[in-house]
This record gives C-alpha cells, sequence and structure tokens, in this order.
C-alpha cells in the first residue's frame, strides 16, 4: 500500500500540471505513456512465443500521436503506412522461415491501431475547446467507475461477472461502478457549468454530466477486461513494472483508452 500511495502522488504530480498547462508538455506525457503502453503489449506476447515487431508498434504508435496532435491530416496516411510497414517486416520473416509471421503482424498491427490510434484520443479530448476542463470531466467518471466497481465489489461482490478473465470481478461491482461514475458526472458537471469560474456554463448539465457517466461507467470497464484478456493469454499478472505497487503503464490506462474516445464522441457529437 505505501508503494501504491507513494506511486499514485508522483503520477499525480506529473499528470495535473500536465493537463492544466497542455500543449507540447502534455503531448510529451501521453506519448511516453502510450509508447510504453505498446512497448509492454509486445511483450506480453513474446511471452507466449509470438514475435510482434517492438519498435514498428512502438514507433509507429508514436508518429501516429506526433500526427494526430501536430499534423491531423497527416494521420490517417501515417495509419496505413505503419500496417504496411509491419506487414512488409513480417512477410520477410516468413519468407527466413518464421512460420507464424501472419499471427505476428496481427499482435503488431492490432498494437498499433488499439495504443495508437485509439490511446490518441487522449490528445484529442484535451484539443477541444476548453479541452482541459472537458478532460477533467470524462476521466473524472473513468476513475470514479473503476474505483466504485473495485470498492464495492470487493466489500459486497458475490456473482461473478468474468470468471475466467477477471474472476474478482462482480455484478455488483460493475452496477456500483456505473452509479459512481454518473454521479461524478452529475457533479462535476453542475460544478463546472454554475460553481466559481464556470468553463462549461451553457455546455453540458448535470443530467446530460450523468448520462455520458451511465455510458462511460458500462463500456469502459471492457478495456480492462480487455487488457485482462491479454494478460491471461500471456500468463503475466500484470503489464509490466513500471509503476511500483500498480503494475505496468497499459495496466494504468487500460480503461482510459475506452474513456477517451467514447467521451470525445459524446462531447463532439451530442454536446457541440
Amino acid at each position: 500500500m505505501p508503494k501504491r500511495i507513494v506511486t499514485a502522488l508522483g503520477l499525480t504530480a506529473i499528470g495535473l500540471p500536465a493537463i492544466i498547462l497542455g500543449g507540447v508538455f502534455y503531448f510529451a506525457a501521453i506519448a511516453v505513456i502510450l509508447v510504453g503502453s505498446a512497448r509492454e503489449f509486445v511483450r506480453m506476447y513474446r511471452a507466449t512465443g509470438f514475435e510482434p515487431h517492438e519498435w514498428i508498434s512502438a514507433g509507429s504508435v508514436l508518429l501516429i500521436a506526433v500526427a494526430r496532435f501536430f499534423f491531423p491530416s497527416t494521420a490517417i496516411p501515417i495509419l496505413v503506412l505503419s500496417i504496411m510497414a509491419a506487414m512488409t517486416y513480417h512477410v520477410f520473416a516468413f519468407e527466413r522461415g518464421r512460420d507464424k509471421a501472419a499471427l505476428d503482424f496481427c499482435i503488431t498491427a492490432a498494437g498499433i491501431v488499439y495504443l495508437g490510434w485509439l490511446g490518441s484520443y487522449l490528445l484529442d479530448l484535451r484539443a477541444l475547446p476548453a479541452g482541459g476542463w472537458w478532460l477533467m470531466l470524462v476521466m473524472p467518471m473513468v476513475w470514479a467507475g473503476d474505483t466504485g466497481a473495485y470498492s464495492i465489489g470487493a466489500a459486497y461482490g458475490k456473482h461473478k461477472m468474468t470468471p475466467r478473465i477477471s474472476p474478482k470481478k462482480s455484478w455488483e461491482g460493475y452496477f456500483a461502478g456505473i452509479f459512481t461514475s454518473a454521479l461524478i458526472g452529475a457533479i462535476f458537471s453542475y460544478a463546472y457549468s454554475s460553481i466559481g469560474l464556470r468553463p462549461l456554463s451553457g455546455m453540458i448539465s448535470p443530467l446530460q454530466g450523468a448520462l455520458i457517466g451511465v455510458a462511460l461507467g458500462a463500456l469502459t470497464p471492457l478495456g480492462d477486461l480487455g487488457e485482462s484478456m491479454f494478460k491471461r493469454q500471456s500468463h503475466m499478472k500484470d503489464s509490466g513494472d513500471a509503476f511500483p505497487g500498480h503494475g505496468g503503464i497499459f495496466d494504468r490506462i487500460d480503461s482510459w483508452i475506452w474513456g477517451a474516445p467514447l467521451g470525445y464522441f459524446f462531447i463532439q457529437y451530442f454536446i457541440f
């Protein structure tokens, strides 16, 4: 527990200023997170005998993040070229005798798309008008959902939700996570639109915040379960050991990868 607290405080000390300042500082923080997660993703599958290419995966994730942040019009071409580069490498690997090269390519491509393209919505969300406030509306909903599900599930969970992927998760915890996510959505929406600086005044109501919270609370656990599936297949407890007491980078952002694009879509298409 002391390690978890110290690590959490350290991450907050870096992450909060990055969110507030935005710009290159925020980009750098997210880029490190996404590239680190990509390397952990590759290493998880290498532990099972597959050989996805680490540097193509991590390099492509970085290039996609750079494009999405600095040169948005180039993002799709870079994604396409990254997949082509991965195919090229694994084709030659097969020719050299690597019989599982086709599956290796699928894993490399999956990491590029999942962590590079979906993960870069963490940048897109911050880039919205008043993006820092939108980010600090969406992500607390995700965190509240995780916390509510863990706390209530640990204390009162009796009905297993996914016994094969994550035996400790329960339906009681899942519905508690939806409730806490909705509650935080309503409270933060009210605070940001009605109290103090009112940065989101006239843009979102507590009811809208609660509805977004319900959606995020219901859907973002799939990101957590997806990463648990990767770890189960790799026979690993954590994706890495970057954060003492917390596991790897990917372990920390598994639900963010769903929360950021979903939050972005809800804001873009139902709020603006």
